[in-house]
């Protein structure tokens, strides 16, 4: 395993209560990107991979005046390996679920079975990054994909909507939230977050709502990354935060402010210090 000692040292620190950001999501992609091993960088292009598919997205909807988003490819590479797809035309520039993907768009266009186009997408994604070997990359992806999951169900439920049309992906997890009657869905002994997630889902405010899940993230990613120093796992769970960060960063100043002061003192008041750390 590579460690990444200067890399990481350089980096700027980074909080949940930045207002305004002397480092990007974008910036990392050109400084940085460069310096990994490859194996890694395979990593860290998994997270960019999100931008190229909302950028993918808009080249087929054809939205010529979306602002790109900082992806692997530009929108005139985007734009001709549609163009070579749709041809079957052989393509190997792109990942292969994107492909996939363009030569179902039509026909995924004029289907009514409640999956969107882009959930579609964001389901191949999922599959995709789930391939990797790096343990804690591949938890972290099925850990976003069950929490989005379960969110999904929670409101679909509420709504009295059958959940199994808009969950995204399978598996023994999906098929619960598609199926179980119970109130936790019968996943309370295997997915720890989802009695906090069935409280979120209750909240009536979208920005305090969407605080809490950015938090429950957060969290995952500092305990997740504990016991990593200056490995890829570090260098990936920067990318993660400084993105919930820059997200946050958009929302209206004075509401953001207070949301960055009640995410610092939710943090604050949360934090334990693990036993054999503690001064005695």
């Amino acid at each position: 395993m590579k460690n990444y000692y200067c890399l990481v040292a350089g980096m700027p620190d980074v909080a949940l209560d930045d207002s305004k950001l002397p480092f990007h999501v974008s910036d990392f992609k050109d400084e940085y990107l460069p310096q990994l091993a490859p194996e890694d960088r395979k990593l860290v292009e998994l997270f960019y991979l999100q931008y190229d598919n909302q950028n993918l997205l808009n080249v087929l909807e054809q939205k010529e005046d979306s602002e790109p988003l900082p992806g692997l490819f530009t929108r005139e590479e985007l734009e001709e390996e549609v163009r070579a797809a749709q041809r079957d035309e052989a393509c190997t520039l792109l990942p292969e679920y994107m492909y996939r993907f363009i030569r179902e768009y039509s026909q995924l266009k004029e289907e009514s079975n409640g999956n969107l186009p882009e959930d579609i997408l964001t389901g191949y994604y999922y599959d995709e990054a789930c391939k990797v070997k790096n343990t804690f990359v591949k938890e972290w992806f099925t850990f976003n994909q069950n929490v989005n999951n379960i969110l999904i169900a929670l409101t679909a439920r509420r709504f009295g909507f059958p959940p199994a049309s808009f969950l995204v992906g399978q598996g023994d997890l999906v098929h619960l939230l598609a199926t179980s009657a119970a109130r936790d869905f019968g996943i309370g002994s295997d997915f720890e977050q989802i009695h906090e997630l069935m409280s979120i889902s209750e909240l009536s405010d979208p920005v305090e709502k969407e605080r809490k899940i950015d938090l429950l993230k957060w969290n995952w990613l500092e305990e997740h990354t504990f016991f990593h120093y200056f490995s890829i796992e570090k260098i990936f769970a920067f990318l993660q935060k400084l993105n919930i960060i820059e997200r946050w960063t958009i929302v209206d100043k004075e509401r953001g402010g207070q949301v960055f002061r009640d995410m610092i003192q939710q943090l604050k008041d949360e934090v334990e210090v693990p036993s054999e750390f503690r001064i005695k």
